[in-house]
């Protein structure tokens, strides 16, 4: 009996205890459900507050993007508007100018209209003036004539008779006065025409060496050169700038490029290669601009020593590297910078004992030929070029003019000049100086005569100036002037394609008519 009632006392006390802990866990549901709408209903509130927050800030944003861009059109409509402005008041200034020009073109319009009716009317009255004066001077004469009872002719006569006797003792003092002059004048008068007389033996022609022959230990060292599929010959190409020719010349290879400088450094460069043993394009680049350098130095140093022994001053830095450069370039097997040492020297010697400007003499021996260091970069002859040069670097006016004439291009205006063309001419000349078979001079005058002959009309021609200019004398009866001109620029074009020349060659052709009789 007290087990079953303990058993019910114990389910009623769980039941309870069951319903107690279900109302407890009710509850504690609805406070957090309540915490959790609380919360939910706040962070709905600050989205809201924060998205008013950004709509205010995009708005603020856009309505100061909007202002900006306003404020930039305004702005570029402003400088348009001035622009235009401007560009109005500049047409409405030319418009004016040109209005007034048109003033001016009728008020001048109508003075010619006037001045040319009033020397219509004065030509009018100068004419019937002349008229009236010819026959007043018939009558005269007439007068005169029946009054001295002498013809004009016979009246002519007798007054150059007369003057002629009046005159002669005037004319004895003219001559006294004019031999007095040429006393004082002859020291002068005797050294231009015994410079003018040396300088007739200049002469002189260019020719230019462009390939450098190199010699190899043997025939093995042409394929190193060479390279893997070419890349060392092409290296050294495009370092050096010259063109490397390997043909079956043993032992040797061949340098060819028209600048001697880039030649020479080709030249020790390669040498050096092959010494070394080590050839590959960066050992190739490496050499070359190496070689550079030390040449560079070595053209400044020559050019410096060149100016120094002629005891100069004053030269242009750039002219000195230019002086320095001729020591690479040969004119006939002759070097160009020992050429133009020897030309200032013989210039200086001739100018002393003429009693004239030997460091002038001496400066512009030296600098007749720099023309040669740029020639083959530079259109035109080496005495153009040189000119040019000179002039560049403020050089004396009789520099200039030495440096032009020293090949009989034009006419010397100094002494000095002509001194330098004759010492070019004496250089030049000295016995195995320079290099070159008479038959083939002679072959190419020969064919320039002859081209120059094929035309019609010639008479005579003539090549003089050692092949550098041909003068041709027409035939006045057979050939105009017109056709003078068109005989000299065909014969230059025959020249220029079948003839291979350095320098250039001026063609001048003569036509003059001449008009003989004979008083019996």
């Amino acid at each position: 009996m007290n087990l079953p009632l303990s058993l019910l006392t114990g389910f009623i006390i769980g039941l309870a205890l069951s319903l107690i802990g279900f109302l407890f866990y009710r509850k504690t549901v609805e406070k957090k459900k309540a915490s959790i709408d609380a919360e939910a209903e706040r962070i709905l509130s600050d989205a809201k507050r924060e998205a008013s927050r950004i709509r205010k800030d995009a708005s603020l944003e856009a309505k100061d993007i909007i202002y900006h861009a306003k404020s930039e059109v305004e702005k570029e409509i402003r400088e348009r508007r001035n622009e235009l402005n401007q560009l109005e008041r500049r047409l409405r200034k030319k418009e004016e100018h040109l209005e007034r020009k048109l003033d001016q073109i009728e008020r001048r319009e109508n003075d010619l209209t006037r001045k040319e009716r009033e020397y219509n009317a004065k030509d009018r009255a100068i004419r019937d003036r002349e008229n009236h004066l010819q026959n007043l001077i018939k009558k005269q004469v007439s007068s005169l004539e029946r009054i001295s009872g002498l013809t004009v002719e016979q009246a002519r006569t007798e007054l150059i008779k007369r003057v002629e006797e009046e005159t002669r003792f005037e004319v004895a003092k003219l001559i006294k006065r004019i031999e007095d002059e040429a006393r004082d004048t002859a020291e002068k008068k005797a050294k231009e025409v015994l410079s003018l007389a040396i300088q007739r033996y200049a002469s002189d022609y260019v020719a230019d060496a462009t390939v450098t022959a190199v010699s190899l230990p043997n025939d093995e060292m042409k394929g190193r050169i060479i390279g893997r599929e070419g890349r060392n010959i092409r290296a050294l190409e495009a370092a050096t700038g010259v063109d490397l020719i390997v043909d079956d010349t043993p032992e040797m290879v061949t340098l060819s490029s028209f600048d001697p400088v880039r030649r020479e450094i080709a030249r020790v460069s390669l040498e050096r290669l092959v010494a070394d043993g080590r050839i590959h394009p960066a050992r190739i680049e490496e050499v070359v601009e190496k070689v550079r350098r030390e040449t560079e130095a070595t053209i400044r140093e020559e050019g410096e020593k060149a100016v120094f022994d002629l005891g100069l001053s004053g030269i242009h830095p750039d002219i000195i590297k230019l002086i320095g450069r001729l020591k690479y370039r040969t004119s006939y097997g002759q070097n160009v910078l020992q050429h133009s040492r020897e030309v200032a020297y013989l210039s200086g010697i001739m100018a002393s004992e003429l009693g004239v400007d030997t460091k002038l003499a001496k400066r512009a021996g030296l600098l007749h030929d720099i023309g040669k260091a740029v020639d083959h970069e530079v259109e035109g002859s080496h005495h153009e070029i040189g000119v040019n040069i000179a002039r560049k670097y403020g050089e004396d006016e009789r520099v200039l003019n030495a440096i032009a004439c020293h090949h009989g291009d034009v006419e010397p205006i100094c002494v000095e000049a002509a001194l330098v063309a004759a010492s070019d001419a004496l250089s030049a000349a000295r016995p195995g100086v320079r290099r070159e078979s008479i038959e083939n001079y002679i072959k190419r005058l020969q064919r320039l005569e002859e081209i120059a002959t094929s035309y019609n009309g010639i008479d005579r021609c003539y090549a003089i100036q050692a092949g550098r200019e041909i003068r041709i004398i027409v035939k006045p009866e057979d050939v105009s002037d017109e056709m003078s001109s068109l005989i000299s620029r065909e014969i230059a074009k025959r020249i220029q394609s079948e003839l291979t020349y350095p320098g250039q060659i001026k063609i001048m052709v003569i036509r003059e008519t001449r008009f003989v009789d004979y008083a019996k």
